[in-house]
């Protein structure tokens, strides 16, 4: 089952049990939201299209968090003029977990979903500083490097004859 809903003023298609990036809703982070701008609804079998929205039908979702999107960099030039501008924007963003696609006269109940919850992000830690295995290590790679047999240089030209030196003719 899918639907077309109106976020924000664009069109997505949603899936139970996904994520989805949408510009910024004015809504906390962990809290559940209804969208009820619903265009379309298939059930795999039916389609129903609404004039403008289906009666009835809502989506529920979950804020999991707020962000921002990736940089876009706008540039601005005039040739032959001197004039040349760079800009930088990112956009604020918040991601939604699509909970449910909720029929006529169906209530969501969070304790009882049925969807399984978003898979925790895992954040990346800082790198640590050189432990005493890793400096035990790097000894040791130097040492393996040096014992590695060298390359044989290029044999050495010949140098070049020098030109005879010029008769006087007077």
């Amino acid at each position: 089952m899918y639907a077309i809903v109106d976020i924000a003023g664009q069109q997505y298609k949603v899936k139970q049990a996904q994520k989805l990036k949408v510009h910024r809703l004015e809504a906390e982070e962990g809290k559940h939201v209804e969208l009820d701008k619903v265009l379309l609804v298939s059930d795999g079998k039916t389609v129903s299209v609404g004039t403008p929205v289906v009666e009835g039908f809502r989506i529920a979702a979950k804020v999991l968090n707020h962000g921002k999107g990736d940089k876009v960099l706008v540039f601005k030039k005039k040739r032959r003029k001197g004039y040349q501008k760079m800009n930088g924007h990112r956009q604020y963003l918040t991601e939604l977990w699509i909970e449910a696609i909720l029929g006529k006269g169906e209530k969501f109940d969070a304790s009882k979903s049925s969807a399984p919850a978003p898979k925790a992000v895992k954040v990346a830690e800082p790198k640590a500083k050189k432990t005493a295995a890793t400096k035990e290590a790097a000894p040791k790679k130097a040492a393996a490097k040096k014992a590695a047999p060298a390359k044989k240089a290029a044999p050495k030209k010949a140098a070049a004859k020098k030109a005879a030196p010029k008769k006087d003719d007077k």
